[in-house]
């Protein structure tokens, strides 16, 4: 949509102390089928603007009271969506620039003729609904890539939210790690969406998919005639994510010979492109990942030691959904939603035994592995709920299960036990076994702690015991 064919109207004011060219511009916006309210001067434009947001004010400079500037700098602060056009009978160039410094959208001078009036309305109008339409689209690239769509409420996802948040406006290079399926990716995502890089490209870099051959130009470029194939210049994923923030997946998977050319790319910024000499500058903000143990790969020598220091700068770890049972059921009311609207299915939820099963398996593909399982299972769904036999037969089968079952876990009281006594322990740890500092972590007194110990039978020197052992 182009600026000059915007909406067909809108709600306009028109602010003059002369009532004649007053009426006669409210009357021919009008007749353009613009919704128009009129005002004498600045103070009665300042208050009607306080009860309604127009779209466009058409003002004269020259006011009995305060002039035109006065209303626009009100509108400016108070009004930002909406367009001041000032009219004036003394037209001059600086008077033009000071007008458009200040926020206006035009600066229209007297006589006016009626085209040029309706063109700029038009305009005004077409660009508030692009700014609408931005708005919008804003709103659902936060709703698939923010935080909103990582959905958890155990500790480790809540520590894991609070540091996100932390670390998203700066510079500073995160390291995502975790098994394969975890949401390593949404979380790089959601990252780039509460940055001030936002608007900026994301870019991003499945390190493990490329060869080894193609992976060093696929990050830096390369110039025409460096290689066999190489029949053009290629801008190179750095320079193509120049402003916003990058995105390395399986940095693991990287040569040695590459790791030292992304050790100075990322400590300095800088590059060359692959057969080149032109060193290009980015201002990148880089988020890597891998499901690999770099500490241990630093220490067999398959890693630099130096590279890990560099990037291990903040890092985030994805606990695995084994590791977070209670947020299964969260988890899977979410995705059976979202998969519900796209097939037109009428599932409401899942069976008390279909969400024991779920809870009790392993998931050794986490969450990638649980989102397949409810489409699977809402495409096959026959009834009002997801049944157990709608649930893949590994499931059903998983020896995880049937050890389950052993243990008394019959009915979904003792299912949402599992996670609640995990968590506990969890924290214990995370608190060298300190039952003070466990009970302010999990935000309950210590007198609740103990009784919670018991009804879980939490004997604390025992698991002290596993954990040394």
């Amino acid at each position: 949509m182009s600026l000059q064919s915007g909406p067909a109207f809108g709600s306009l004011l028109v602010v003059d102390d002369d009532a004649g060219i007053r009426e006669a511009m409210a009357e021919y916006l009008r007749s353009l089928g613009h919704r128009v309210e009129v005002a004498s001067d600045c103070d009665d434009g300042v208050a009607r603007l306080k009860v309604f947001p127009f779209d466009v004010v058409v003002c004269d400079v020259c006011l009995p009271d305060r002039d035109g500037y006065h209303l626009l700098e009100w509108a400016v602060a108070n009004r930002p969506d909406t367009s001041v056009v000032l009219l004036t009978g003394y037209g001059t160039i600086e008077g033009a620039i000071e007008a458009i410094r200040l926020g206006a959208f035009e600066y229209l001078t007297k006589p006016l003729i009626e085209e040029e009036l309706s063109l700029s309305i038009r305009k005004a109008l077409g660009q508030r609904q692009i700014v609408e339409e931005n708005k919008r689209l804003r709103q659902r690239l936060d709703e698939k890539f923010g935080l909103g769509t990582a959905v958890g409420r155990d500790y480790k996802m809540q520590r894991m939210f609070d540091l996100i948040e932390s670390v998203a406006d700066t510079r500073t290079t995160v390291l995502i790690l975790g098994e394969s399926g975890t949401g390593k990716t949404m979380t790089a995502r959601a990252i780039h969406q509460l940055s001030s890089r936002r608007e900026k490209p994301f870019i991003e870099v499945a390190c493990g998919a490329l060869p080894e051959s193609l992976l060093e130009s696929e990050l830096f470029g390369h110039v025409k005639g460096s290689f066999t194939g190489a029949s053009q210049d290629k801008v190179g994923k750095f320079l193509q994510a120049d402003g916003g923030t990058l995105f390395l997946d399986e940095i693991a998977t990287a040569s040695p010979g590459l790791q030292v050319k992304l050790l100075r790319a990322i400590q300095d910024r800088e590059f060359e492109p692959v057969g080149g000499n032109r060193t290009h500058k980015v201002d990148v903000r880089l988020i890597l990942a891998t499901n690999a143990d770099l500490k241990e790969q630093v220490e067999k020598g398959q890693f630099r030691e130096d590279l890990y220091y560099r990037i291990n700068v903040i890092s985030l770890t994805q606990p695995p959904l084994r590791e977070r049972i209670g947020d299964i059921p969260l988890l899977a009311e979410h995705y059976l939603g979202i998969f519900r609207e796209q097939t037109g299915k009428r599932v409401n939820g899942f069976d008390v035994e279909a969400m024991r099963v779920m809870q009790a398996y392993r998931w050794p593909g986490n969450v990638r592995e649980l989102v397949n399982v409810v489409e699977r299972a809402v495409v096959l769904c026959r009834g009002s709920q997801v049944m157990v036999n709608d649930l893949p037969d590994n499931l059903r089968e998983d020896p995880s299960i049937r050890a389950f079952d052993r243990a008394g876990g019959t009915n979904l009281k003792a299912a949402l036990a599992m996670p609640e006594r995990q968590m506990i322990l969890d924290t214990l740890a995370a608190n060298h076994w300190n039952r003070q500092d466990s009970a302010k972590m999990l935000g309950i007194n210590r007198t609740t702690l103990y009784k919670k110990m018991k009804r879980l039978d939490i004997d604390i020197e025992l698991e002290m015991m596993k954990a040394r052992g």
